[in-house]
C-alpha cells in the first residue's frame, strides 16, 4: 500500500494516527488529578510516590518500544497494534482491581508496554507512506492532537473521579483502546507488504542499533529526544504537586492544564507551516534555546515574594515548555527516520525506546527531588534544554563538515 492507494482521506489517516498517539497522552494525563487520592489510599505517608505512577507507565512504554517495531517489521503493522491494545486493556483491568501501590505500579508498567504498539507502529506506518518534509508535516498534525489530548485528559479524569472514583479512569482506558482497535480493524489495510517484511532476531535488532548509532544525525536526534522526553516526563510528573503544594491551586489544576495545553497546541500548527521553509534542524535548535532562556527567566521570577504573581509566571513558563515540545518531537522523529526508511519499524522502536528510557532516567530523580517549590523542576529543565541546544549546534557543525568534505 502507498499513500496514493490509501483507502481513506488524508484527514482520516491523520485522525487515526492521532488517536493512536493519543493513547499515550490520555493514559498519562488523565491520571494526574487522581495522583494525590491514589497516594493517600494506596501509599499513605510515603512522600512523592505518586510520581512513580506516571514513571512506571512511561518506563514500560520504553521497554516495549524495543520490540514492537521489529515485531511489526516481521508480522505486519496491524497484528502488533492489536496485540498491544489487548495487553493494554488487560493491564487497565488489573489497575482497576489493584489494592496496593505495588500492584498498581506493575499494572501500569505492563500497560505502558502495551501502549508502545500504538506509539511506535503508528510512526512506522507514517514512514511507510510518507517521507521527508511531507512526513514532518503529517507528524506535525499528529503531534497537534498529542498536545491537545492532555488539555482534555485531566478534566476528563477529574470528571470520572467525581462521578465514580480514580478506578473509573481505568475503565475509560479500556473504552478508548477498544475504539482504536475497531477503527484499525475496519478502516486500515495492512500497510506493510509481505515481501517487505524483515525477520525478527535480537542479532538484527543489535545490528540495527549499531547502524543507527553510526549515523551522526540519527545519534544526535536520539540524544536530544532523550532530553526532551526527560523534560516532558519531569514536568508532567511534578506539575500537579507544584499546583497543589506550592500554590494551593489543586482544584484549579485541570483547568489551567487544559488552557495551557490548548494554547501550546498552536506550536504544532506553526511547525507545520514553518518546517517547509526553515527546516527541521533550525526549528529544533531555536525551540530548545528558547526553553533554556525561559527557564532562566522563571528562576528569576521565583524571587518574587507575591505568590500569585509567581504562580502566573510559573503557568507561563509551563506554556513555553509545552510549546517548545510541539516544535521538537515531530521534527526530531523525522530527522532520525529520514535515512532509515529501509528499517522503519526497527528504527522507530530503537529510537523511541532509547529516548523514553533515558527520559525516565532523567525525569524520575527530578520528580523525587520535589521539595515543595518549583526550583528542582525549573532548574533541571533549564539544564536539560541547554544540553539539547549544544547538541543541536554540534549536529549542524558535523553536517557542515560533511558537506565541505563531499
Amino acid at each position: 500500500m502507498t499513500k496514493d492507494t490509501l483507502p481513506m482521506t488524508r484527514v482520516e489517516f491523520i485522525a487515526l494516527c492521532a488517536m493512536l498517539f493519543a493513547t499515550i497522552a490520555f493514559s498519562i494525563d488523565a491520571m494526574l488529578p487522581a495522583l494525590p487520592t491514589i497516594a493517600e489510599e494506596l501509599s499513605p505517608g510515603r512522600q512523592n510516590t505518586e510520581t512513580l505512577i506516571v514513571m512506571s507507565f512511561v518506563l514500560g512504554m520504553g521497554i516495549g518500544t524495543f520490540f514492537t517495531g521489529p515485531l511489526s517489521d516481521r508480522f505486519g503493522r496491524k497484528p502488533v497494534l492489536i496485540s498491544g491494545a489487548a495487553l493494554y486493556i488487560l493491564c487497565a483491568f488489573i489497575g482497576y482491581k489493584s489494592q496496593t501501590l505495588e500492584w498498581l505500579l506493575a499494572a501500569r508498567l505492563f500497560q505502558g508496554m502495551g501502549a508502545a504498539g500504538p506509539r511506535i507502529v503508528t510512526l512506522a506506518i507514517v514512514r511507510d507512506l510518507f517521507s521527508g518534509r511531507d512526513m514532518a508535516r503529517i507528524m506535525s498534525f499528529v503531534m497537534l492532537v498529542f498536545i491537545l489530548v492532555p488539555a482534555a485528559a485531566p478534566l476528563m479524569g477529574q470528571m470520572i473521579i467525581d462521578l465514580s472514583s480514580w478506578r473509573g479512569i481505568f475503565v475509560a482506558f479500556i473504552i478508548f483502546a477498544l475504539i482504536s482497535v475497531l477503527w484499525i480493524g475496519i478502516r486500515l489495510p495492512e500497510p506493510l507488504a509481505v515481501d517487505q517484511r524483515r525477520p525478527f532476531s535480537i542479532a538484527k535488532l543489535m545490528a540495527g542499533l549499531r547502524e543507527m548509532w553510526s549515523i551522526p544525525a540519527v545519534r544526535t536526534s536520539i540524544l536530544v529526544q532523550s532530553l526532551i522526553m526527560g523534560i516532558l516526563f519531569a514536568l508532567i510528573g511534578t506539575v500537579q504537586l507544584v499546583y497543589d503544594q506550592t500554590y494551593d491551586r489543586a482544584a484549579d489544576f485541570p483547568y489551567w492544564f487544559a488552557g495551557i495545553a490548548l494554547a501550546s497546541g498552536s506550536a504544532s500548527i506553526l511547525n507545520a507551516k514553518l518546517v517547509m521553509k526553515l527546516g527541521m534542524r533550525f526549528l529544533v535548535t531555536a525551540a530548545v534555546a528558547g526553553k533554556a532562556i525561559s527557564s532562566v527567566i522563571m528562576l528569576m521570577c521565583m524571587t518574587i515574594p507575591d505568590m500569585q504573581t509567581q504562580f502566573y509566571a510559573f503557568a507561563f513558563w509551563q506554556f513555553t515548555v509545552f510549546f517548545s515540545i510541539g516544535l521538537t518531537i515531530g521534527n526530531l522523529n523525522a530527522l532520525a527516520m529520514e535515512p532509515l526508511g529501509h528499517m522503519a519499524g526497527t528504527a522507530a522502536s530503537v529510537m523511541g525506546a532509547l529516548a523514553t528510557i533515558f527520559g525516565v532516567i532523567l525525569a524520575a530523580p527530578i520528580g523525587l527531588a520535589f521539595d515543595g517549590t518549583p526550583l528542582p523542576l525549573v532548574l533541571s529543565i533549564g539544564l536539560l534544554a541547554l544540553i539539547g541546544f549544544l547538541l543541536m549546534l554540534h549536529m549542524r557543525r558535523i553536517e557542515a563538515r560533511s558537506t565541505i568534505t563531499a
